[in-house]
């Protein structure tokens, strides 16, 4: 081959290259809008199911007796305000919390139980969408090209959020047993 042919070429291979790294980086800010938008859906769900605990907690004190409502309330206000800074953690006390509420309660009104069983499908969906984007973003991060040319490398990577919520009934296309 002559010079001429191997310029051609390389410069070829530049051009793929950098078309590659373009296309990559459009891919790697949009999956962090997607995380971020992920993110928000998530947070809206949560604050939404603490502020439903905390109202459960206020109005319905003697349905649920001093003990549990004191432990619901705490668990509602550190969900919502973040005290210790584990959010994970307050959000998987506060969803026991909820999970250990008795099904033969009286005096509870239906709006309101059915408005915590929907808020908790909805966290199960919501967590699934942004794992699903800090998954996606993992991926795209940790291959060897990326890696190698730092794309993105100055940016946290997202983490995933983990809290037990029943995912697996939603999945598989059975009701949680509350």
């Amino acid at each position: 081959m002559t010079p001429e042919a191997w310029l051609l070429l390389l410069a070829g291979v530049v051009v793929l290259l950098l078309a590659w790294t373009a296309w990559t980086l459009t891919r790697l800010r949009r999956l962090e809008g997607r995380v971020a938008r992920a993110w928000t859906v998530l947070d809206t769900r949560l604050r939404q199911r603490a502020a439903l605990a905390a109202d459960l907690a206020a109005e319905h004190s003697a349905v649920l007796g001093e003990d549990r409502t004191a432990r619901l309330k705490t668990a509602a206000y550190e969900a919502r305000e973040l005290p210790a800074g584990d959010r994970e953690l307050a959000e998987n006390t506060l969803g026991r919390e909820l999970r250990a509420l008795p099904a033969d309660l009286t005096g509870l009104p239906p709006a309101l139980l059915g408005g915590l069983a929907e808020a908790e499908d909805r966290i199960a969906l919501a967590r699934r969408f942004y794992n699903d984007a800090v998954r996606d973003t993992h991926l795209l991060r940790e291959r060897r090209l990326p890696r190698l040319l730092r794309l993105h490398g100055d940016r946290p990577l997202p983490r995933f959020f983990d809290v037990e919520d029943g995912l697996d009934a939603v999945t598989s296309g059975t009701s949680a047993a509350r």
